[in-house]
């Protein structure tokens, strides 16, 4: 992803004001007896967005044309921020280093990547999260806060934290921290009406998450 990624955030006053969500992909095949067969096709979830809607100013339209031309349209990915989902526990929480189990330590591995859990008792599902908020990543071992730098460092880029040395087996370690959704246009043309925008008429602007 780091080629063709780039490391900055989507006009977060246009983000705030878009709508959207997880996207998932099931085949359904009906037998005739009336019972179904369903089947995933995507092993995970996939946002999508639409960022039109939070464009309420010329000036706001003139920054997002602005950030779609430095993109090449579809070709350069980037950070959006998904004003209901991101952080590591409720968007209204600040994050805690216990709020997700990220791993167990064996005695010899020292990297772990940070993933945030859905749903709890009858099929949880783990995201992985590629693209924590620089300076936002709180971690623990056994439920004691580690310092960052000199226990752990945590890439912005990649969501990996990487131990100084390595959780003793059987550790449960835990993070806490706040996350961008890393996605791209999902078009090569804005199409935008200027003779409509004043009086209520808002342009498409389509993004789609980016499996990491």
């Amino acid at each position: 992803m780091a080629s063709d990624f780039h490391e900055v955030r989507f006009p977060l006053d246009v983000s705030l004001g878009s709508r959207g969500g997880p996207v998932r992909r099931t085949d359904i095949v009906t037998l005739a007896s009336g019972r179904e067969h369903r089947n995933s096709r995507w092993a995970g979830s996939r946002r999508r967005y639409d960022a039109g809607l939070g464009v309420r100013t010329v000036d706001a339209l003139h920054a997002v044309i602005a950030f779609f031309e430095e993109r090449r349209g579809r070709l350069f990915g980037f950070r959006f921020r998904d004003r209901t989902d991101w952080r590591s526990g409720p968007p209204s929480k600040e994050p805690t280093p216990l709020d997700q189990r990220i791993g167990t330590g064996n005695g010899t591995e020292r990297n772990f990547q940070l993933v945030k859990a859905y749903g709890s008792a009858f099929a949880p599902y783990s995201r992985t999260i590629a693209k924590p908020v620089g300076g936002t990543v709180r971690v623990a071992l056994n439920g004691i806060e580690q310092a960052v730098g000199s226990g752990f460092n945590c890439d912005p880029a990649t969501g990996l934290v990487t131990f100084a040395a390595a959780p003793p087996a059987g550790a449960v370690i835990t993070a806490g921290f706040a996350f961008d959704v890393p996605v791209r246009f999902d078009t090569d043309e804005l199409d935008i009406d200027l003779s409509t925008f004043d009086a209520g008429g808002i342009p498409q602007i389509p993004l789609i998450e980016i499996v990491p």
